[in-house]
């Protein structure tokens, strides 16, 4: 039997025992950096491996490497572990047991399927010809779980740079359940968060004339924002600007002193990026002014653009090709305009990241990521494992970039490549 064949039939037959862990995971989700119960539950599966394991300083991480037959180069591979601040309402039989707490964003399959991904290597620890670092995140929404864990040094875990790294998002509608997907350059946005707190006046309802009424010009800033994205922006370069809260006031009758409002910023290029950190502030203060108000602006830069290495997305896309069949694959058109801190690792070593189709129902335009209602198809973890495995021993073999001679730079591939 070839070693294809072998990892193939081992993946699988652990499938049910991951799917358990996957389940246990999923009833205790933790949110943000501190993510003690996640972490043990991560720690137990993994104990007798023999893998080199440190847990982080500053965050509930668990980083642990496995020494290959070789002398090769490090490949990592991650996983993130948080969950997110939601009611679930899927009525599954295993549903978070954690009020206001639940893993919307499929981060319970990324665990089982790294975790899985780390038995199956070392039962074939004599396939790598050098090292996996296995990189278990916490505080990956909204936290820079993955910026805390390089600071602590993640890339370095196994006594030299990783050579290169991948990551595996599951979706649970869009995608074909079990296709896999991804593209050269840029994959998903850089997101950003803008804070907007306008000064007026308060007053009676009855004579708006007498007082400085923020929330009228908070709300003409929301629908302005919208304006600007498409009248100043490249529709080729896009930017999207989303306000997620909106508080003022405290009854129908009473203009309130202030209004405040949070966005979520997405671009997809540093000019864009640029651009849109100066002008939105902008155009919120002068709207103010121009109603005899102030505004307080916080623009708070969080995740870079992911942007994938032309010859690993390349390499990634013949992977899935030999080891589940050409049809698995699907080239992503454009990028997400979703946001990664797995964006930090890309920035520092080459790699790729990509999705997999994971919608359990027919309708793949179920409920999506970060919805009450959304559920996975577990039947993917196991492929799921078997692809983080391929990757590692196959990255390991081979000089990547040799593979792929004509692959552009990242950075040099336009959006709609």
């Amino acid at each position: 039997m070839s070693l294809d064949d072998r990892l193939h039939d081992d993946s699988h037959a652990m499938a049910a025992e991951l799917v358990a862990l996957r389940r246990k995971l999923h009833a205790q989700p933790e949110i943000g950096l501190d993510l003690p119960v996640t972490q043990r539950t991560v720690l137990e599966a993994i104990d007798g491996l023999g893998l080199e394991v440190t847990t982080g300083t500053s965050v509930s991480s668990v980083t642990a490497v496995l020494r290959g037959a070789g002398n090769g180069p490090a490949v990592l591979l991650r996983g993130d572990m948080d969950a997110l601040p939601l009611q679930e309402r899927t009525g599954l039989d295993f549903a978070s047991k954690v009020d206001g707490a639940m893993h919307a964003c499929g981060h319970d399959l990324h665990t089982a399927m790294l975790v899985g991904a780390a038995r199956l290597l070392t039962a074939h620890r004599d396939a790598l010809e050098g090292d996996v670092v296995f990189m278990f995140q916490p505080g990956e929404e909204g936290w820079d779980g993955a910026g805390r864990m390089l600071d602590e040094g993640v890339l370095d875990a196994a006594g030299q740079r990783v050579a290169s790294a991948y990551g595996m998002h599951v979706m649970s509608s869009e995608i074909p359940r079990g296709t896999f997907t991804t593209r050269p350059g840029t994959l998903m946005a850089a997101s950003d968060g803008m804070h907007v707190i306008v000064h007026g006046a308060g007053g009676h309802g009855s004579a708006p004339h007498l007082a400085y009424d923020p929330v009228t010009a908070a709300s003409e800033m929301v629908t302005a924002l919208q304006t600007l994205v498409t009248r100043r922006f490249d529709i080729f370069d896009p930017v999207v600007v989303t306000v997620g809260a909106f508080h003022a006031g405290t009854r129908h009758n009473i203009i309130p002193d202030e209004a405040q409002f949070d966005a979520t910023v997405r671009s997809f290029s540093p000019r864009a990026r640029d651009r849109i950190r100066i002008e939105a502030p902008a155009l919120c203060r002068q709207i103010a002014a121009a109603y005899g108000m102030e505004a307080d602006v916080r623009y708070d830069d969080e995740y870079p653009m992911t942007v994938n290495d032309g010859a690993h997305a390349a390499f990634v896309e013949d992977v899935v090709a030999e080891v589940f069949g050409g049809e698995r694959y699907e080239h992503m058109q454009n990028p997400n305009a979703g946001a990664e801190d797995f964006s930090r690792v890309l920035e520092a070593v080459p790699g790729s990241y990509l999705m997999v189709g994971a919608h359990p129902g027919d309708d793949i335009n179920g409920p999506n990521n970060h919805s009450p209602r959304a559920d996975f198809a577990e039947e993917v973890i196991p492929d799921g494992v078997l692809l983080h495995a391929q990757l590692a021993i196959r990255a390991l073999r081979r000089d990547v970039r040799t593979m792929h001679p004509d692959s552009p730079e990242a950075a040099t591939i336009p959006l709609n490549a």
